[in-house]
């Protein structure tokens, strides 16, 4: 007669009780990347059906102006333009043009035009106008992640101005400006002038990817926890 008992060994033990957590923490890491993803698409499908606002030149809670369409008027300052490098547009290579704003009374807004192509030598800068007077312009209020726009050590005021920059700190680059500077940046609508390729990126665009990567993880899990009782069920004569 055949008997089968379950006899786990020390070492294959602790490896599981290693490798579950893990497994299972990356699977809820995509998990939550997704959920929070779906979220802010949803504010931005909300927010697509309101008429745009005047933007103020105080926002204390800069959240609750995630996705919203605002209206502006001022003139840009191409001083102090920045170009935010190892952008893709269409599988090739650029910047996005960002811009400050002055919207009246010193204070500033960060506008991104939009992208343009790189030179194959990037020694070259593209050649980037930028509208003189007052514009009067419209776009959606974008808030960059933290974590994604920490800034290398750069320029401070009074030193040769970084035109190109890899990332965007704003708290740094308002340091660095003579001007008050809002802690958003707005993307221009694509039916604003004086501004560039402007296909902006939904949140979910990418939302089945994590999806697929929590999937994938929590299989992991599963298939660690089957072939540790495979391996341990021992087959005992009696």
């Amino acid at each position: 007669m055949l008997n089968y008992r379950f006899r786990p060994g020390w070492m294959g033990t602790l490896l599981l009780l290693a490798a579950l957590p893990v497994f299972i923490k990356l699977g809820l890491w995509q998990q939550h990347k997704a959920e929070a993803k779906q979220a802010l698409q949803s504010v931005l499908d909300q927010r697509s059906t309101e008429a745009p606002v005047a933007l103020p030149l105080q926002l204390a809670q800069p959240e609750g102006w995630r996705y919203r369409r605002v209206s502006l008027q001022g003139s840009y300052d191409a001083r102090y333009q920045i170009l935010l490098d190892n952008q893709v547009e269409q599988e090739s290579a650029g910047y996005h043009v960002l811009t400050p704003l002055l919207i009246g009374d010193g204070v500033g807004v960060l506008i991104n035009r939009g992208w343009v192509a790189a030179d194959a030598d990037r020694s070259r800068m593209p050649e980037v106008q930028v509208p003189a007077g007052a514009q009067a312009l419209s776009g959606r209020v974008w808030l960059p992640p933290s974590k994604y726009f920490a800034l290398q050590p750069e320029t401070q005021q009074g030193a040769t101005w970084q035109t190109v920059r890899q990332n965007i700190d704003l708290a740094r680059y308002a340091a660095q400006v003579p001007f008050r500077l809002l802690p958003v940046v707005v993307r221009l609508d694509p039916e604003s002038p004086g501004g560039y390729v402007r296909n902006w990126p939904r949140p979910a665009e990418r939302v089945g990817m994590h999806w697929s990567y929590a999937y994938q993880w929590y299989g992991f899990a599963l298939a660690a926890i089957l072939i540790y009782v495979v391996v341990n069920v021992r087959k005992i004569d009696g």
